[in-house]
């Protein structure tokens, strides 16, 4: 008799066309086909996707997919053979949303790919709960966590709805979590003692160069000459929407065949872009915002230019994570300059805005009553992202609760709200000191003289002994082969007398960085540690 990964493999190959599995991908399928609540962090380009497929292919019962854009739902769908999958969201006419409920509950769809808004629908977990899922996936999770680089209010209340639909086996997926936005994706989803598999992180076929300017206009002159001499297809990051529109005319006056692409174009348009660039149809390169993201799977990309620093190193390995997914060499540089660090610091936002947190909680309490989200948004005047992300925090202070309706209820009076809204401010607080250390994590990368791939990996977590060979770094003799040895390492658990636990991301140059839970990145010198005992293991 076959054994399950000897199953797994036959199906990868029969029907994915697969010759061998990738790092990880095995151990993931396994682990959700065991019943086993899954959390897979691999970086971008390394096959995430192939996991739920192969669980999905072998489990009894349809696999809900949940995915945060209709753009990335419709690749999905493209990319899985056959009429197995369909998709669910706000596009869909009241007779469409119907058939695809009815193939996924009548077997007919092994996939239901869906956005988190859907599951907030009472008549949509209905449906699913009596499809009887095999496995719900949350692809993109790092979207549940306010301390990821990409947070959607929308998934905090997937929790919810995985308790609905039955309590399948859950399987998140996400291309970059740093250790503190992995444990908030287990705490946020209550995944229940899962397997945690990170795999994949080194890209060893991509150079990592940085390139730092004074000036301005020097930085933009060197960055055209170097898209004008770099082999296409590539991709342009930039910080805004009028860079992306300006560099692109800049680029095209220069005989580049460049597009723009960021969220303040139509639907349509940005569709038209992304087509043409995909398929080598009059685009060789796309200067773009972080709106050019997820779904993007092409993979004879070249390289991948920053016009400015990312604001994490997150967001940074994701988006050059794109160039060389055909494992051919890539190139990446990020052009810098210490100015574009304001911005960056801009964008992070502020501490967390104490009145109107309390605002919403007094509404809630003086109601006395179960409130309509609606009700609460028109009264207080705020976004409903907003909202979501305040009522989360209050939740996680005890004293607001979200119904199974979707209606909000306070859990204390007027008089006890009050410790609740500190507790929520001060969280709001910690976020955005935390974003402000992954802003540092990025001045550091830039400005480092060492090896910055083993800056990378040991950021999220993963040792690795330099030099990697293919760096601007390694390649100008910058970077010694012997290292230190240290009583810590990258992934160790530890915790600080002050700043409580946290995670060794990177021990170099008698320097340990660690990225504490609730404080963010701090680094400290090793021999004050170790004179001070200043960290204990965990």
């Amino acid at each position: 008799m076959a054994s399950p990964a000897d199953r797994i493999r036959r199906v990868a190959r029969e029907q994915l066309g697969f010759e061998r599995l990738r790092p990880g991908q095995l151990e993931g399928v396994e682990s959700v086909l065991a019943g086993h609540d899954t959390l897979c962090v691999m970086a971008t380009g390394s096959g995430k996707t192939a996991i739920y497929e192969l669980a999905g292919l072998i489990s009894d019962g349809p696999s809900i997919v949940v995915s945060p854009l209709i753009a990335l739902q419709r690749d999905q769908v493209e990319s899985i053979e056959g009429d197995r999958a369909v998709m669910l969201n706000s596009t869909l006419g009241a007779s469409a949303r119907r058939r695809a409920l009815e193939k996924a509950e009548g077997g007919e769809a092994t996939f239901l790919l869906l956005a988190p808004e859907q599951l907030t629908r009472e008549d949509v977990l209905t449906e699913l709960r009596e499809a009887r899922p095999s496995v719900f996936v949350v692809d993109e999770a790092h979207c549940v966590s306010e301390w990821g680089h990409d947070f959607r209010p929308d998934y905090l209340e997937l929790d919810v709805a995985i308790q609905a639909v039955g309590r399948p086996p859950v399987l998140a997926l996400t291309a970059t979590a740093a250790p503190p936005v992995r444990k908030d994706i287990v705490s946020v989803l209550r995944l229940d003692d899962p397997d945690v598999i990170v795999r994949g992180f080194d890209r060893p076929n991509i150079h990592l160069a940085v390139d730092r300017f004074y000036d301005a206009d020097h930085k933009r002159r060197a960055l055209i000459a170097a898209v004008v001499e770099a082999e296409p297809p590539g991709i342009v990051y930039v910080a805004t929407h009028r860079v992306s529109q300006e560099l692109t005319d800049d680029l095209m006056d220069a005989g580049v065949r460049a597009r723009a692409y960021h969220a303040g174009l139509g639907a349509k348009r940005r569709r038209e872009v992304q087509d043409a660039f995909m398929h080598d149809q009059g685009c060789d390169v796309v200067v773009a915002t972080i709106a050019f993201g997820m779904g993007v799977d092409k993979s004879n990309v070249r390289w991948v230019f920053h016009e400015q620093i990312s604001e994490s190193v997150d967001n940074y390995y994701q988006e050059l994570g794109r160039s060389g997914r055909d494992g051919e060499p890539a190139r990446t540089r990020l052009f810098y300059r210490e100015e574009d660090l304001g911005l960056r610091r801009f964008f992070a936002g502020g501490a967390g805005d104490r009145d109107t947190i309390a605002r919403v909680a007094q509404l809630l309490a003086v109601a006395q009553r179960p409130v309509d989200p609606a009700d609460v948004l028109a009264a207080a005047s705020i976004s409903r992202t907003r909202l979501l992300t305040i009522v989360h925090g209050l939740e996680e202070a005890g004293a607001v609760e979200v119904r199974d309706d979707g209606r909000l209820q306070a859990t204390v009076g007027t008089g006890e709200m009050e410790g609740a809204v500190d507790e929520a401010a001060k969280r709001a607080r910690a976020r955005h000191a935390f974003e402000l250390s992954r802003v540092e994590m990025m001045r550091a990368y830039a400005e480092r003289r060492g090896c910055r791939r083993a800056f990378i990996l040991g950021y999220f977590g993963e040792d690795f002994t330099p030099p990697c060979g293919n760096c601007d770094n390694c390649d100008r003799g910058l970077v010694e082969g012997d290292v230190e040895r240290s009583e810590f390492a990258a992934g160790d658990r530890v915790r600080h007398g002050e700043w409580g636990p946290g995670t060794v991301g990177r021990v170099e140059g008698g320097k340990i960085t660690v990225v504490f839970d609730s404080l963010g990145y701090r680094t400290l010198d090793e021999r004050l540690v170790s004179e001070r005992r200043l960290l204990a293991r965990e």
